[in-house]
């Protein structure tokens, strides 16, 4: 998620006035699994797939690992760490692969310890703080790995400060956001992986040219802005297709926009989404086009999930309107009867979870030429409380929905996706965040990663700054269907400070946000701990430590601790190779202002972490980072 203040993470604040219930209102006491997690059923997915992967068979693989009497959780849970320092098993070994500023091709610009480089230099060059990211594999050993760069830190990216603004430092910043696609490939002798030239090796930045498709195109008045369609922003999460492109979801685009006419004031609209005249950034003072008075349309363009071909270096990125227009989280795909399902969180406090559910046979669509992605129907869910739930359409002509209800047609619908959705009664959550579909039951997974919760019977909590996994089944095991059953995965937290928490040593974290499964059926956890509450016994994040990753069994329950990051990074992004014995994990914004160790400057950069370089002279950096076991065996085991 985007921080630009270690005091106020503008995820914790909620921007939704509508009266609807909180998920904490609808808790029941049979949500609440003893010891914290819930029993699920084994198996998984095809290689390599994270939290976005396509449903495989039902049920664990015979002779798989969750036969009776074998372990899936083979390694040494790490302790909680708070150095400054990547932590993983004993029998793992962790490589740093592209961090930002790593040249595109070879021949490209080196980065520059001093935060020199210039803006056409980091055209050139992997973008800043890697978030969600997927391998597409090119055999066993090889493939396109394409992750997302969701924000910048200015202290940072500036060699002097963001004191001043100008127009170099705006494009510098726009630069380092959007999504890189690099060529890695593993060396069969020593193990270790790089990267490495290729026509596929790409960024897509926030001036790269897009389009629009679906419901909302660049016909509609809405996206009249004045100057031609381009970029992405703060893209945080991801998700990929069967037919092999990958989704990155725009989430805090808001925060980009100012302006310095003191006449401007939100509408109705605009305050629903977090728009404001003062901004970090400020990036409207050297560009119009993020001027709220000047260039009122453009922000429309944001808040969309975004397709990219990443074996089709030439083409253009498109915003996927029917997907809906909010905070996008991520978009995770799986089917169902042919079907393509897309679910995604509204990653603020107080905000919902939908799905988007696809007309017809995808494979049909892309015969005729068509995305699959243009045409179905957008839902928002609404929990009851005996445990089970709706989804319920968002869909101009039904419902609240109407001309009469002030709707103009589906577009309106889409544009204004929040104000549809607080329209039909949904049902607000706990910062809603990545999602995962387990392919054998295909059960969903969510992470809600903190807020301030409504209270309820048995918890979580009011408030809730640890967050919790909620978990639910489609009717008939369909994700197309419009009905469901929940219940509470894992109650996150540390026991010492919630005993209503029942984790133990190896399993204690705060703060869940991506998620996913391996092939094996592992279910990984990594956290994002706000820089607010790292390490500090009066958030009750004493014990905790440094963000982190960890595994769990959700046939059995058991959670290992597997990861641990350095000082002021989150650990997001998770992928896998093709044959499951590589691990791809994203360190992001290590070093940043944390209450606990300080507030880096333009002139000590290093306050907070030095990590991955420990240059004396040098800078934190966001990286990928490869886990392998030193046996060449497969991850978790």
């Amino acid at each position: 998620m985007t921080r630009v203040n270690v005091d106020v993470d503008p995820d914790d604040v909620p921007s939704n006035p509508s009266g609807n219930r909180h998920f904490q209102d609808v808790l029941s006491r049979r949500s609440i699994i003893k010891g914290g997690t819930v029993v699920a059923a084994a198996g998984f997915m095809t290689a390599g797939l994270s939290s976005t992967a396509i449903a495989g068979p039902r049920g664990p693989k015979p002779g798989g690992p969750n036969k009776p009497g074998k372990k899936l959780l083979g390694f040494k849970a790490v302790p909680t760490s708070t150095a400054d320092e990547i932590v993983v098993p004993e029998g793992y070994t962790a490589q740093v692969l592209i961090p930002w500023g790593t040249p595109l091709h070879s021949r490209g610009p080196a980065f520059k310890k001093d935060a020199s480089n210039t803006a056409a230099d980091q055209e050139r060059q992997i973008g800043s703080n890697h978030d969600g990211m997927h391998l597409f594999p090119l055999g066993k050993d090889s493939g396109l790995l394409t992750l997302n760069h969701e924000y910048v830190d200015t202290t940072g990216l500036y060699a002097d400060g963001s004191e001043v603004i100008t127009r170099e430092k705006v494009n510098k910043a726009l630069a380092a956001h959007g999504v890189s696609v690099v060529k890695v490939e593993r060396d069969r002798r020593s193990g270790k992986w790089k990267n490495v030239d290729s026509r596929y090796n790409r960024r897509v930045t926030g001036s790269t040219p897009v389009t629009f498709s679906g419901p909302v195109t660049l016909k509609h008045d809405a996206l009249k802005s004045n100057n031609a369609p381009q970029g992405t922003l703060n893209n945080c999460s991801s998700g990929f297709t069967p037919w092999g492109t990958y989704l990155a979801c725009e989430e805090n685009w808001n925060s980009y926009f100012g302006t310095e006419d003191a006449s401007w004031a939100p509408d109705a609209e605009q305050k629903r989404y977090g728009l404001a005249a003062a901004t970090a950034y400020r990036w409207h003072e050297a560009d119009e086009r993020f001027d709220l008075a000047k260039n009122p349309k453009e922000l429309n363009r944001f808040g969309w999930v975004v397709e990219i071909d990443p074996f089709a270096p030439n083409s253009k990125p498109v915003k996927r309107t029917a997907l809906g227009r909010f905070k996008h989280e991520g978009a995770t795909v799986t089917e169902s009867k042919g079907r393509v399902v897309v679910y995604s969180g509204d990653d603020q406090d107080g905000e919902y979870v939908y799905k988007f559910v696809g007309e017809g046979r995808w494979r049909d669509r892309i015969r005729r030429g068509q995305s699959p992605l243009d045409h179905g129907t957008l839902y928002v869910a609404k929990f009851t409380d005996d445990g089970r739930g709706a989804w319920l359409p968002l869909e101009f002509g039904k419902g609240a929905l109407t001309a009469a209800g002030g709707w103009k047609d589906q577009a309106d619908v889409l544009l204004r996706t929040r104000t549809a959705a607080d329209a039909v009664g949904a049902t607000k959550l706990d910062r809603p965040e990545w999602v995962a579909v387990h392919p054998g039951n295909k059960d969903v997974y969510l992470t809600l990663t903190n807020g301030a919760g409504n209270g309820g019977a048995v918890g979580p909590r009011k408030p809730n700054p640890y967050g919790h996994i909620v978990r639910w089944s489609e009717k008939n095991g369909d994700n197309t269907s419009l009905s469901f059953e929940w219940d509470i995965f894992v109650l996150s937290g540390d026991p010492a400070h919630d005993p209503a928490v029942k984790l133990g040593a190896e399993a204690i974290h705060g703060s869940p946000d991506g998620i996913g499964f391996d092939e094996d059926g592992r279910l990984w956890i990594q956290t994002d701990i706000s820089n607010s509450s790292q390490n500090l016994p009066s958030k009750g994040y004493g014990n905790i430590g440094n963000n982190m990753l960890l595994a769990s069994d959700p046939k059995t329950g058991e959670i290992k601790r597997f990861l641990v990051g350095p000082r002021g990074a989150e650990v997001t992004g998770l992928t896998f190779a093709a044959d499951g014995r590589s691990l791809f994990v994203n360190i992001q914004h290590p070093g940043e202002a944390t209450t606990a160790w300080g507030t880096p400057t333009v002139q000590n950069p290093r306050v907070v972490s030095n990590w991955p370089d420990f240059d004396p002279a040098g800078r934190p950096r966001s990286a990928t980072v490869v886990i392998t076991k030193d046996d060449g065996g497969k991850i978790g085991t």
